[in-house]
């Protein structure tokens, strides 16, 4: 016997492979391999981790960076817009929280985003 360990499209399979004499009758099914929790990938680092400020802004739906209206050093009011994330053909103004500078921008044009996901800090 020869065990395997697989994974498909992120489950992960322990499977077991009897090699044995071939009859031309087909084998018995092997019961089913129960999935195992996948490991979970390590979160990318912050693209401007140095200097980040404490002030988090973070989009309110998944979707895709359709625009970036704020720049590093600019000072925003609460309310002003940071990033427009396109939803659904949908856009979606993500707003300053607070009163604030911004410290990082963490995502470019293009970017794919899940709800939560960090866009830009202030300080």
């Amino acid at each position: 016997m020869k065990n395997y360990t697989i994974t498909v499209n992120g489950n992960v399979y322990d499977v077991v492979v009897e090699e044995g004499a071939s009859t031309g009758a087909a084998a018995p099914a092997a019961p089913k391999a129960a999935p195992k929790a996948a490991p979970k990938a390590a979160p990318a680092a912050p693209k401007a981790a140095a200097g980040a400020g404490s002030i988090k802004v973070e989009a309110g739906a998944a979707g895709k960076v359709f625009k970036i209206e704020a720049s590093v050093g600019q000072s925003l009011k609460a309310g002003d817009t940071v990033v427009i994330v396109e939803a659904m053909k949908m856009e979606i103004p993500v707003v300053a929280p607070q009163d604030g500078t911004v410290a990082s921008i963490d995502v470019a044009v293009g970017d794919a985003v899940e709800a939560g996901a960090l866009l830009a800090t202030l300080n």
